[in-house]
């Protein structure tokens, strides 16, 4: 079994910045790319960012390259996401994931074979 906890989230004014972590316990050597997905209310779910297993590799949505940049600590079963210059837009649940394949990061969903139950990041105007 395998557990994703995130932590993190919270209430901020645009501009602002959050740093988001994801911790991992249990078969964490089932884990290879991590990455990060939202829910805004009434959307789907939509990728930010991935990271690879060993941190050489990053991919990130248009929508955050450039404030938002996801790094790992496999020391630490840790993967984070420090969000900079937030907009309103960014608010939603935020979601880790786990892939359980050793292949480079993937934005799909299906890539992800473990999830965290999220936590929220609101971003006031």
């Amino acid at each position: 079994q395998v557990q994703l906890v995130e932590s993190g989230g919270g209430l901020v004014q645009a501009g602002d910045s959050l740093r988001l972590s994801c911790t991992t316990s249990g078969r964490t050597f089932n884990i290879y790319s991590m990455g990060w997905f939202r829910q805004a209310p009434a959307k789907e779910r939509e990728f930010v960012a991935a990271i690879s297993w060993r941190g050489g590799r990053t991919s990130y949505a248009d929508s955050v390259k450039g404030r938002f940049t996801i790094s790992r600590d496999n020391a630490e079963n840790t993967v984070y996401l420090q969000m900079n210059s937030l907009k309103p837009e960014d608010t939603a649940v935020y979601y880790c994931a786990g892939d359980s394949r050793l292949r480079a990061p993937g934005r799909a969903e299906d890539n992800y074979d473990y999830w965290g139950q999220g936590t929220q990041v609101t971003v006031s105007s």
